[in-house]
């Protein structure tokens, strides 16, 4: 009698729960059936919305579009960029170059000149720019909280916005906005590929949030509390998911270093199509520079050259520099001075820039510390062939094609102990030093301090070892290629 009336409570119970969510899970499915249908027919009118440009001979030319927001940027990305774009157009001239960019306030040909002035790339082909309105959608400013999240909801507006204005045929996404991948591939019908430079998250992210460390992007007050670095780790697990499962859109994956290489294959699984192709350094450039023994000096400069990022960590270069001159041992000629070298993409940038010279007033030491904001090329050059030292603080570094460049100058590089520089580019060649690593604000004053003690002779045997390295690693984007054919 008991189980007959266990049995009927049983089925009351799976009839309530039927008729409460079986309605719901028809609702659902109908609403993916129409989207889907929603999405499969903007893909059509895509299709045949597309315009193929007619070359003389009248082939219809295959459409290649880089989405690069801040191409106008004077950082390593857009060097990747303009590379890519010169080597694309020397293999495959016919073909139609498109840049998606946000960079409304300049045109075409300014954007151009700016790549010339600053890197010293010139196209030999045209390239036409889609120009973006809504670029303010991937401000990280525009999300104090959830920010990764916001962006990346935010480039997928952006992405249609750049896909509603042009269809290619081949999409390369070459600043790190994956989210844009699947809607290109499956709403676009495009083949599509992306140059990683830096993870929207890694696993060291996941790491630095479970052991409750404070960073840039772990705030104090949440490393302070329990429930919220908890809730911050959930966070951060569900987006690296969906983040490998958007990278895994891609039919051609290249990364900068072994280092991006590694949290790439740990979070997309597309390890058949994942390349290191390292950044394009003008090394050459750089090497050209005669290499001769130190002579008598009223002044060692110090250059750190980056974009002013919060994860370039310049207030780390600053403190470490007072500590420095607080030292006996640089009391005595020669003096010293520090050389700040980066781009500012917006008024964000230029407001860190601000608080830095605040933090060089606050420690004494402005009238050692200068700036030089989007410098041309031929000035940074100008630069690394005088400078003692080059400064790099960021950590976990993705690659750094400040430090290369450094190095082929015959700038004696202290980067940090992390990441790229410490994986791939500060390392020993021949068995002889290349350069110096340090992790601490401490640790980089006694380093310098090192540096500068060592004799005219020493330093120019490390600065002959690191221009011999970078000589072995001349290489140029040449991967790009992979995803047109």
């Amino acid at each position: 009698m008991a189980a007959a009336k266990g049995g009927w409570l049983a089925c009351e119970l799976l009839r309530f729960f039927y008729s409460l969510f079986f309605p719901g899970l028809i609702v659902c499915g109908i609403l993916c059936v129409c989207l889907f249908i929603v999405l499969w027919m903007i893909r059509l009118l895509l299709q045949k919305k597309k315009k193929s440009v007619s070359s003389k001979n009248g082939k219809n030319q295959m459409v290649i579009a880089f989405f690069h927001p801040y191409c106008n940027a004077g950082g390593g990305g857009e060097r990747v960029l303009w590379c890519a774009l010169r080597a694309l157009q020397k293999k495959y001239p016919e073909a139609v170059y498109v840049v998606y960019t946000g960079d409304i306030n300049v045109s075409g040909q300014q954007i151009l000149e700016g790549a010339f002035r600053r890197f010293n790339i010139r196209l030999v082909h045209p390239v036409q720019f889609v120009f973006l309105k809504k670029r303010y959608l991937v401000e990280d400013s525009r999300y104090p909280h959830f920010t990764l999240l916001g962006q990346s909801l935010g480039s997928i507006f952006l992405g249609w916005e750049a896909l509603m204005q042009c269809v290619p045929d081949v999409y390369i996404d070459s600043m790190g906005y994956a989210f844009t991948l699947p809607l290109f591939k499956y709403v676009g019908g495009c083949r599509v590929g992306s140059y990683v430079h830096y993870p929207t998250i890694s696993t060291d992210m996941l790491s630095v949030v479970k052991n409750q460390n404070v960073g840039f992007n772990n705030a104090a007050f949440i490393t302070k509390n329990a429930f919220l670095s908890k809730a911050k780790l959930i966070y951060y697990h569900l987006f690296a998911f969906i983040y490998g499962l958007v990278g895994s859109c891609s039919d051609t994956v290249m990364v900068n270093s072994s280092w991006t290489l590694n949290h790439i294959l740990s979070l997309w699984k597309v390890g058949n199509c994942t390349n290191v192709v390292y950044p394009p350094c003008d090394v050459q450039t750089f090497l050209d520079i005669p290499l001769h023994e130190e002579e008598m000096t009223q002044e060692h400069l110090l250059v750190s050259v980056g974009q002013f990022r919060p994860e370039k960590n310049h207030p780390l270069q600053i403190r470490a520099f007072a500590k420095l001159l607080s030292k006996k041992v640089v009391e005595s000629p020669p003096s010293l001075k520090l050389v700040l070298i980066g781009g500012c993409r917006n008024k964000d940038d230029e407001l860190r820039v601000n608080q830095l010279r605040r933090l060089s007033e606050e420690l004494g030491i402005q009238e050692d510390v200068e700036f030089k904001i989007n410098i041309p090329f031929d000035e940074l050059k100008k630069y690394l062939s005088k400078a003692t030292i080059g400064l790099h603080t960021m950590w976990n570094e993705h690659f750094g094609i400040g430090i290369v460049e450094c190095m082929a100058a015959g700038t004696i590089i202290l980067a940090h102990n992390s990441g790229g520089p410490k994986l791939d580019i500060v390392v020993p060649h021949d068995g002889q030093i290349t350069g110096f690593l340090a992790e601490t604000e401490e640790g980089y004053a006694e380093t310098m301090a090192h540096i500068l003690s060592l004799s005219a002779e020493k330093r120019l045997q490390i600065r002959n070892s690191a221009r011999a390295s970078k000589c072995m690693h001349k290489k140029q984007i040449g991967g790009a290629e992979a995803v047109v054919q």
